[in-house]
């Protein structure tokens, strides 16, 4: 596939405008290595290094969906696993806000900080991401881009959210939308989803 199959492709799966204008502007291929650089339009996943990989699109689109971004709003963002980047450029043409990432891998980290250059209101943080970011919080959306061993994982996060925001995370095989209203917290489950596991050391 080439980029404008991929993104029709992504039409059809029913994402909204402004998920497909993120991923007309933003190069995949600049985030993947040489080596795969034929299939980085094709619906699938890809390695990118140290044991990492570079979500399948769809899945990214639909993650993403999730969050319920709003276009332009300056919103703030987390990403856990922020691996190539790739999810962070993402963030940041939708909301055009302040995007966090977080890495554990030192390489991919530096790796994703200089492809994003370009981009001055992301910051890459090299470290364990279980515990989130609260030296920056509270966040309107929190994205966990690899796998939580258990759902309490994801939901301890939720101090570092602000009234009305949302997780979306991985855990195990399924991708978990919990949402914080009135200081009550809710969570819906879509199963059938594979991540890398969440690495804390």
């Amino acid at each position: 596939m080439n980029k404008q199959q991929l993104i029709k492709h992504l039409k059809l799966q029913g994402f909204p405008e402004k998920i497909l204008r993120a991923f007309k502007k933003v190069e995949r291929e600049d985030f993947v290595s040489e080596n795969y650089k034929e299939y980085v339009y094709d619906d699938t996943s890809l390695p990118i290094d140290y044991g990492a990989t570079i979500s399948q699109p769809y899945v990214t689109a639909f993650m993403l969906n999730q969050l319920e971004l709003k276009p332009n709003s300056k919103q703030k963002v987390l990403e856990i696993g922020s691996g190539s980047g790739y999810v962070l450029a993402l963030l940041s043409e939708i909301t055009k806000g302040k995007i966090y990432g977080v890495e554990i891998i030192k390489e991919l980290a530096e790796r994703s900080r200089k492809t994003l250059k370009k981009y001055k209101d992301i910051i890459i943080v090299h470290q364990s991401g279980k515990n989130g970011l609260p030296k920056f919080s509270p966040y309107d959306k929190i994205l966990i881009s690899a796998a939580c061993p258990d759902l309490n994982t994801a939901q301890k996060l939720c101090e570092q959210l602000k009234e009305n925001g949302i997780i979306v995370a991985s855990v195990k095989w399924s991708v978990f939308k919990i949402k914080k209203e009135k200081g009550k917290i809710t969570t819906k489950e879509f199963p059938g989803f594979v991540f890398v596991p969440l690495v804390d050391e």
